[in-house]
């Protein structure tokens, strides 16, 4: 690796580092670790979730995804618009006045104890398996750079982030992912502007390379997918579209990672507008990405690699991008590049640590911990409020520990993004459905919706994992999976306190 590269990527990612540890502060207290004191500007918590979309999953995953389809993926993205103004209209204002800085303690209040362990149980298993994709993704481009070795690299990363998220808490998790959505922005339009401009013919033989190659299908590189109805089976546009809503829904509407963040904000106006700029600013910045891919297959057209020929028949297309930011950027931009990948990946991972342990200490520690308070003390201040924020502090470790634990799993995984939504389609678990029946049905009660549940949980099992449970197959894609399971808990739990409501 050259000096210079070694260097630019040093002195951004160690300075993120140093950067978030600044924040310790020894008299900072749980709620400061949690909420950052509802202190944060609007813009820097919009940053944030922004920054939180994009992962090291977007900057890697994406660009495989277009290099070695098209660009179907995408629709995923033009689906926030739809979920942020439920955000900005609904769900900020709800959780704002709610009181508690989790997500689940709304569905405790609804249906009992067994609703939020069940919601908060799927929230920490989907970002564990998160964490264990970001960090592969983000471990991957030093191995291809320096020949290190991969599971090393997510170790080392891991570490540095957990001790700075843990330090800091949420006021230097916030703060930190700002910065690293300008890196991760500016790093990916400056290798799309590389690649352009790199083209023999120009930046136009790129567009004329991607709508000239077609599939068997007669399918452009830039196509969004079959426009089917019918076909459910496939990632159709359809098919993605209504994932995309689902999940961004779920994201914004019962995620964490999300709602932690709208009490951050200083107003409840600031918050709105947060959670409107985060997601509106991820489409453009998506696009990007898939251009990128796009980009990366004409060059290669016109310039083939043995490597990357080595990469396509073994089905890797996730290391095309980091090859070429390797032997074909500059000297310097190199280092930039690699800089705003760990950029991507270190914002992520840092949100889902500390949103994991403040759902540890709010909806299992304080919820299960039997605690017998001395007159005039309160979980807040005190040895209560110390007591929390060594939780918080260990939790961060453990989650750290068992995300590191699902990246070396990940290793020989062809491709991160399937595997990621896959994996949260199972894990989500159709919290959205639960949410909503909370939220919409005032009738339903704690029978109908842990039924709904059941029923709900069975419909996700079997689009995810027919083939593991022998059952017959569901003939639907399995994006589909979270979609009906959620529409199956609402149903079931609206159908059944309806019925029952009449019988009384």
């Amino acid at each position: 690796m050259n000096i210079i590269d070694f260097i630019v990527f040093l002195v951004f990612t160690g300075g993120i580092v140093l950067y978030g540890c600044s924040f310790f502060d020894k008299k900072a207290s749980s709620k400061d670790f949690t909420t950052a004191g509802k202190s944060i500007p609007g813009w820097v918590v919009g940053m944030s979730i922004f920054s939180t979309y994009v992962s090291s999953i977007s900057y890697l995953g994406n660009p495989g995804k277009s290099y070695a389809g098209d660009w179907n993926p995408f629709v995923f993205g033009l689906s926030i618009p739809i979920a942020s103004y439920f955000a900005a209209k609904y769900f900020v204002p709800f959780y704002r006045t709610g009181g508690s800085v989790s997500a689940y303690s709304f569905l405790e209040d609804r249906f009992g104890a067994w609703a939020r362990f069940y919601a908060s149980a799927c929230y920490l298993l989907t970002q564990i398996a998160r964490m264990g994709s970001i960090l592969f993704l983000l471990a991957m481009p030093m191995n291809i750079l320096m020949g290190w070795d991969l599971r090393t690299v997510i170790i080392i990363t891991s570490i540095a982030i957990i001790v700075y998220s843990m330090l800091g808490g949420m006021k230097a998790v916030i703060w930190t992912e700002a910065i690293q959505g300008f890196i991760l922005i500016g790093g990916a339009l400056i290798c799309l502007g590389v690649l352009l401009f790199s083209m023999p013919e120009g930046p136009m033989q790129t567009f004329r390379i991607g709508f000239n190659t077609l599939d068997e299908f007669g399918r452009s590189k830039f196509s969004f997918g079959s426009f089917s109805l019918f076909d459910l089976r496939h990632s159709t546009f359809w098919v993605c579209l209504i994932y995309g809503i689902f999940i961004n829904l779920q994201n914004y509407g019962i995620d964490q990672n999300y709602v932690q963040r709208y009490h951050t904000a200083k107003t409840e106006r600031e918050a709105k507008h947060a959670a409107l700029f985060g997601g509106w600013l991820f489409i453009p910045v998506s696009a990007v990405f898939f251009l990128i891919g796009t980009a990366l297959f004409a060059y290669y057209q016109v310039m083939p690699d043995p490597q990357v020929d080595a990469f396509n028949a073994a089905n890797k297309p996730d290391y095309v991008f980091p090859y070429f930011m390797v032997n074909v950027l500059p000297t310097g931009l190199t280092g930039l590049l690699i800089a705003s990948v760990f950029a991507a990946g270190m914002s992520t991972v840092a949100t889902s640590v500390t949103s994991c342990s403040t759902i540890i200490l709010t909806d299992y520690w304080t919820r299960l911990r039997r605690k017998v308070h001395r007159p005039g003390h309160t979980h807040d201040d005190g040895v209560g409020d110390r007591e929390h924020l060594i939780v918080l502090k260990v939790s961060s470790v453990v989650i750290g520990t068992l995300g590191i634990i699902v990246a070396l799993a990940l290793v020989n995984v062809d491709s991160i993004l399937d595997a990621w939504w896959k994996l949260s389609s199972i894990f989500s678990g159709g919290m959205l459905g639960l949410f909503l029946l909370g939220y919409m049905a005032k009738r339903v009660k704690n029978i109908h919706a842990l039924l709904g549940v059941i029923c709900g949980f069975a419909v996700i099992a079997w689009i995810s994992a027919w083939k593991w449970l022998g059952l017959p197959d569901p003939g639907l894609h399995e994006y589909l999976a979270i979609v009906l399971g959620t529409m199956t808990i609402f149903l079931v739990g609206f159908f059944l306190a309806l019925v029952f409501h009449k019988k009384s």
